[in-house]
C-alpha cells in the first residue's frame, strides 16, 4: 500500500490509488491525486468530479464511463482530454470513489 503525504498527514492508498477510507477525501485531496498525474483541476474538471461523487452517493457506486458521458452529458472526447488514459479509472480516484466496475 502506497501513501499520499499532504500538509503534515499521510492518506493510506490501496495498489490502485484510490483512497483507502473515502472520508479522508477534500477538494485538497483530489488537487494532490490529479497533480500526481499530472491534472491541474479545471472548473470543468470540477463538474465531472461532482457528478461522479453526486453519483456514487446516491448509488453508492461509482458510475462508469458511459454513465459519465451519457447520464452526466460529458462528451467522451472531452473526458479523455480531461482525464487522459483511462479516464473512468482516473476521475474516480481523484473524486475519491471506487473504481467503477468493469475497469481494469
Amino acid at each position: 500500500m502506497a501513501t499520499l503525504e499532504m500538509a503534515g498527514t499521510s492518506l493510506e492508498l490501496d495498489d490502485d490509488g484510490f483512497l483507502v477510507n473515502r472520508d479522508e477525501w477534500s477538494r485538497e485531496v483530489a488537487e494532490e491525486l490529479a497533480k500526481a498525474d499530472d491534472i491541474s483541476l479545471t472548473d470543468r474538471h470540477w463538474e465531472v468530479i461532482e457528478f461522479v461523487r453526486g453519483w456514487y452517493a446516491e448509488k453508492d457506486e461509482s458510475p462508469t464511463l458511459r454513465r459519465i458521458t451519457k447520464v452526466g452529458g460529458i462528451p467522451t472526447k472531452e473526458l479523455y482530454q480531461l482525464f487522459p488514459e483511462g479516464p473512468g479509472k482516473k476521475v474516480a480516484r481523484i473524486a475519491g470513489t471506487p473504481k467503477p466496475e468493469g475497469c481494469v
